[in-house]
């Protein structure tokens, strides 16, 4: 009874840290989006105020921007995706000479900063034709993200173990097969995380588009920045709102194709990890 008492507490306590920390500010930031003359000592000059929100829906360039955000994240997740999973597998299930050195390897780009090789492979990436466009741009957003991806894929192959693998195998179960309605709905919580902090991360990325993409690729966060530097607070809350829907509307986007691909697919219970037809 008192351990019971004692998880309901924890579970209240983490509610309420979660709410001061994320929600609140939040919120503060949508009052601001829409309000003018708003001050943190009164609300006696707060009026309603959207003209900077008629400009954001209305402005091609932002609208433009928006499109290629979004787009260069999908081909980034995927990108990730064809990498990660089987890497992560590998560094989870396999034992093989030089293991520590590749995973190492791997893990590079956490340990230096994505600025530093993105300017060493820079005239590399020239002289291949991969400046300027779109997929220049993607590939170069795989080096603070791939790191990631493969730590999070590893830690739910390392939970999931070989055995299961073993036994469909015994079965004639092929590699689709096994991946498919194995490995897919098990991972379904790395997945997600995977899509949200790859989201994030590829989305904030100013300096790597700026200098792959030459200023032809323009994204949100090339069109964000720079808002820092205006003194209307509006517009800066509300291009900060218009920033944070983004990685929202991706999960929400592949939580349906979750739906659609991953099978047995249902709410996760306690833990993330036990599906139902």
């Amino acid at each position: 009874m008192e351990v019971s008492m004692r998880k309901k507490m924890t579970v209240k306590t983490t509610c309420l840290l979660v709410l001061f920390l994320f929600i609140t500010p939040f919120l503060f930031l949508s009052i601001k989006s829409i309000t003018s003359g708003w001050s943190w000592e009164s609300f006696s000059l707060l009026k309603v105020d959207l003209d900077v929100w008629k400009v954001l829906v209305t402005d091609p360039i932002i609208l433009k921007a928006i499109v290629t955000s979004m787009g260069l994240n999908l081909i980034v997740l995927i990108l990730n995706f064809i990498i990660s999973l089987p890497a992560a597998k590998v560094l989870a299930h396999d034992t093989f000479k030089g293991k520590a050195l590749f995973e190492t390897f791997l893990y590079l780009p956490i340990l230096f900063p994505s600025l530093a090789m993105v300017m060493g492979i820079h005239i590399t990436m020239i002289r291949f034709g991969l400046t300027d466009n779109w997929l220049g741009v993607s590939l170069v957003h795989l080096i603070p993200t791939v790191p990631y991806s493969i730590r999070i894929l590893r830690s739910g192959f390392d939970s999931i173990g070989p055995h299961l693998e073993s036994q469909a195998r015994t079965l004639g179960a092929s590699n689709m097969t096994i991946l498919h309605h194995i490995y897919f709905p098990l991972l379904l919580p790395s997945l997600r995380s995977v899509v949200f902090l790859v989201t994030v991360i590829s989305l904030s990325q100013y300096a790597l588009t700026a200098i792959i993409g030459g200023g032809s690729v323009i994204t949100l966060a090339m069109i964000y920045f720079p808002y820092f530097s205006t003194v209307n607070e509006t517009m800066i809350a509300s291009v900060s709102i218009l920033f944070a829907l983004i990685p929202i509307a991706m999960m929400g986007l592949s939580e349906m194709l979750f739906r659609i691909l991953v099978p047995y697919y249902k709410k996760s219970k306690v833990g993330g990890d036990l599906y139902e037809r």
